[in-house]
C-alpha cells in the first residue's frame, strides 16, 4: 500500500517519509538530463532543424509519460527523423535554446560540499551532456552517441560497449555500477528525474525526486518537487 502523501509546502510533495533527512547521509546524486538538469527535451528541438518538431515531440511526450513502454524503439523512430541535421544545427540549439534549469548549480555545489558524487544519465546524446558535464562539474554520465558523417546526422545511433541505447534499465544499472564503484549501497543515492524511463533508477535509489514531472513519476517519487527550482530538495535534506 502506498504511503499518503503530504504537502510538505507549497508545491513540493512528500510521500513515504517524514523530514529531515541529512544531505551528508547521502553519497550519490544521480540525475536525468533533459527536463531535469536543463530546459529542453534535446531531441525536439534539434528536430525543428528539419521541420519535424511536432512529430518527434509527440513521440517524445508519450514515452515519457509511459505511454510508449518500449523507448529504445522511441528513440530509435525519433533518431531516425533527424537525418540530414548538421552539426552546426546542434551547436545552435546548444547555444540558443540550452539553459540549466533553476538551481541546478545550487543544488549540485550543495550535494558536493556535503560530499556527494554526481552522476549525469540521461536518454538524450553525449552532444549535450558532455556539455552540461563541463558547465555543472558532473562527475560521471552516461548517454547516447549520435551517429555523425560528414558534419551530418545519419539517423542513426553508435553502439557503445555497454549496449545501443541508454534507456531506463541502463539508467538503472549505471546507477548500480556507479554506487559499487564508490563502495557504497544505491540506498545511499539520490536519483531525480522527470519522465518514465526515470522510474527504474529512481526505484532503485534511497531518495527517489520527481521534478515538474510527468503524473506517472510524481505518484511514485518520495519527493515531488512541482513548483520552484531543483534547489527546493534542500527544503527536506539538513
Amino acid at each position: 500500500m502506498t504511503a499518503p502523501s503530504t504537502e510538505h509546502a507549497p508545491g513540493l510533495v512528500l510521500q513515504g517519509f517524514t523530514p529531515p533527512l541529512r544531505l551528508r547521509d547521502f553519497k550519490l546524486i544521480a540525475f536525468d538530463m533533459d527536463s531535469t538538469l536543463i530546459n529542453i527535451e534535446c531531441v525536439d528541438e534539434i528536430a525543428d532543424a528539419v521541420g519535424r518538431k511536432a512529430e518527434v515531440a509527440a513521440i517524445t511526450e508519450a514515452a515519457m509519460r509511459g505511454e510508449i513502454t518500449d523507448f529504445k524503439d522511441s528513440l530509435r523512430r525519433r533518431v531516425a527523423l533527424l537525418k540530414g541535421v548538421t552539426t552546426a544545427d546542434l551547436e545552435a540549439v546548444k547555444r540558443e535554446r540550452l539553459r540549466l534549469n533553476p538551481g541546478a548549480a545550487e543544488l549540485i555545489s550543495a550535494c558536493k560540499r556535503a560530499g556527494l558524487k554526481v552522476l549525469l544519465v540521461s536518454g538524450g546524446f553525449t552532444f549535450f551532456a558532455d556539455h552540461v558535464q563541463q558547465l555543472l562539474d558532473i562527475d560521471y554520465t552516461r548517454s547516447n552517441v549520435l551517429e555523425i558523417v560528414d558534419g551530418v546526422l545519419t539517423g542513426r545511433l553508435v553502439d557503445q560497449p555497454w549496449g545501443d541505447i541508454c534507456d531506463g534499465a541502463e539508467k538503472r544499472r549505471m546507477l548500480q555500477q556507479t554506487c559499487a564503484q564508490l563502495g557504497i549501497t544505491t540506498q545511499q543515492a539520490i536519483a531525480m528525474g522527470d519522465g518514465a524511463n526515470d522510474l527504474p533508477m529512481m526505484g532503485e535509489a534511497g531518495l527517489s525526486v520527481a521534478y515538474h514531472a510527468k503524473p506517472k513519476v510524481r505518484e511514485q517519487a518520495m519527493v515531488a518537487i512541482n513548483s520552484g527550482g531543483l534547489d527546493r530538495l534542500l527544503e527536506v535534506l539538513t
